[in-house]
């Protein structure tokens, strides 16, 4: 387990705090019975999801109501404008969903193949 980042209010902040991302292909995310429900590539413009993921992963051990409020916090700024756009960001309304709902889905890092 790593230790949880001290929290600002800006999300490149807090992105700088978090672990590297090198290696990883994807990760998945996986309901009660185990369906792949999403997936975040690691690919330009989703590496900050994957990161933020894989922190909530290696902290939480699952994405919980728990782990999805301190997501939402590392968003930071990001947060009320997906709050305000629905739709506009993907993977932090799915952590909005998961606070709302207490319906915890499992994180897999699924490595990158060399």
């Amino acid at each position: 387990m790593q230790s949880r980042i001290q929290v600002g209010a800006s999300f490149k902040d807090n992105l700088a705090q978090l672990p590297s991302i090198e290696g990883i292909a994807r990760i998945d995310l996986i309901d009660a019975g185990g369906e792949v429900v999403a997936s975040i590539p690691n690919e330009q413009g989703k590496q900050g999801s994957l990161s933020v993921y894989q922190y909530l992963g290696q902290n939480f051990g699952a994405l919980t109501s728990e782990a999805a409020e301190h997501g939402l916090a590392v968003f930071g700024e990001h947060t009320a404008d997906a709050e305000a756009r629905p739709g506009a960001h993907p993977n932090i309304d799915r952590l909005l969903d998961v606070r709302a709902s207490g319906v915890p889905l499992t994180i897999e890092v699924v490595q990158a193949t060399q």
